[in-house]
């Protein structure tokens, strides 16, 4: 039987079987959602404790995905290789209150990244990542809870200005130990604990100002070699036109010699 003899037999089921497709539709952009399809494999949409959530764990992704309902109030993008967060990575996400981006391969965190942010996320987890140095301003305004555990720290004053930045989740400052330091005897040791006795940010300043004051006093001992070289050429100078002027018949060595000194006045 073809389609067209069925509909001209069945007008009325076939008419409610659209008109299902139809309402599925409707339901499905109303509610933010997007079939599917169209989300990356792995990677699924659900509602937890009457929050939104959409899980994108253990789905080999490289980045951040894309098309993330922007309803979402929960993202765990937990256990994938994602190598860096770019600027505005999740500004489409307003209504976000937690992100979890642990046990990843993230070694750069862009200015910017949590962009859009700052109004509702509470929680965010970057443990077990790779990185090493972030800049403070990565996470301005952010008022989140932090989990920073786990990753190959140096520690410096970079990371002293950002764990000042940011409030520490629960228990997870122990986890933020030295992997490397500009001061051997920190390796290993939990951060907080280094700088319960040591500033690194004041320690920089004090070499920075110690640098700037070995170069101003380098350029003012050129500055005053210079004058007593010339001054001391000078007067040699002169000593050898004196010596030139008594050499001379007597009247003429009278008028340059006036001339000389008063020159040299």
């Amino acid at each position: 039987m073809t389609v067209a003899r069925w509909v001209l037999l069945y007008p009325i089921t076939m008419g409610l079987l659209l008109q299902s497709l139809f309402l599925l539709l409707l339901l499905l952009l109303g509610s933010g959602l997007h079939p599917a399809a169209a989300f990356p494999k792995g990677c699924y949409p659900s509602e937890e404790e009457g929050l939104k959530t959409f899980r994108c764990s253990n789905a080999q992704l490289t980045e951040v995905p894309r098309d993330i309902p922007n309803d979402t109030n929960k993202l765990y993008l937990d256990s994938n290789q994602i190598p860096f967060l770019p600027r505005d990575a999740f500004r489409d996400l307003p209504l976000l209150l937690e992100l979890d981006l642990s046990h990843n391969a993230i070694s750069r965190v862009e200015s910017g990244a949590f962009q859009g942010l700052a109004e509702h996320l509470h929680s965010l987890d970057l443990s077990s990542n790779r990185l090493v140095s972030v800049s403070k301003d990565a996470f301005s305004n952010l008022k989140a809870k932090v989990n920073l555990s786990n990753n190959p720290w140096l520690c410096d004053c970079r990371l002293q200005e950002l764990i000042r930045a940011v409030e520490l989740a629960a228990d997870s400052s122990r986890g933020i130990v030295c992997d490397s330091s500009t001061q051997e005897e920190h390796v290993g040791k939990a951060f907080l604990q280094v700088i319960a006795d040591t500033d690194f940010c004041n320690v920089y300043k004090k070499t920075t100002d110690i640098a700037m004051l070995v170069t101003m006093f380098g350029w003012f001992a050129m500055v005053i070699s210079y004058l007593v070289y010339y001054v001391r050429q000078n007067q040699e100078d002169a000593r050898r036109h004196l010596e030139y002027l008594k050499s001379l018949p007597s009247k003429q060595r009278r008028s340059e010699e006036s001339s000389t000194i008063s020159t040299v006045v």
